[in-house]
């Protein structure tokens, strides 16, 4: 039996999640620690998974927060300013 990839998994491990999505592992963890609820989070004992799905959903419903988490900074386009 071979072992999925990682793009084909449902829950990922904090760093599989960094690296799929392109992310700073740095900008990630803070958000993670800023979050009073991570709806995408799921605990497994002391372990920390990622659903997908949920992240996904979770990026697609904050972009401001996915450009700050791809770039370190998020900039305004120039509608916003």
């Amino acid at each position: 039996m071979r072992r999925p990839r990682i793009e084909e998994k449902e829950t990922l491990t904090v760093e599989e999640a960094i690296s799929l999505f392109g992310l700073s592992r740095r900008k990630f963890w803070k958000l993670m620690k800023g979050m009073d609820t991570i709806p995408f989070l799921a605990m497994y004992g002391s372990r920390r998974l990622i659903i997908r799905s949920e992240l996904e959903l979770w990026l697609q419903n904050h972009p401001h927060e996915k450009e700050a988490l791809k770039n370190g900074t998020y900039r305004k386009t120039a509608q916003e300013a």
